[in-house]
């Protein structure tokens, strides 16, 4: 099956393509499940991130990474 070309495709008929490979792949129930799995959440990203990173330096923000860097 040909790939379509994305790039020239509206976001309504990225949205259809979309939702028809899930369908084809998944079925309409697994389709069904896997788009259940994502919510839109709630409260304000930005005002909950400025409460809890307001504090804090690059160097602390850089350590909070590297402490959680396996590598």
């Amino acid at each position: 099956m040909p790939t379509k070309d994305v790039t020239k495709m509206t976001a309504d008929e990225l949205r259809t393509a979309g939702l028809e490979a899930l369908e084809r792949e998944l079925g309409i129930v697994g389709a069904i499940r896997f788009l259940q799995l994502f919510e839109t959440g709630s409260g304000d990203y930005t005002v909950d991130r400025h409460a809890w990173q307001d504090n804090m330096t690059v160097k602390d923000i850089v350590a909070l990474i590297q402490k959680q860097d396996p590598n």
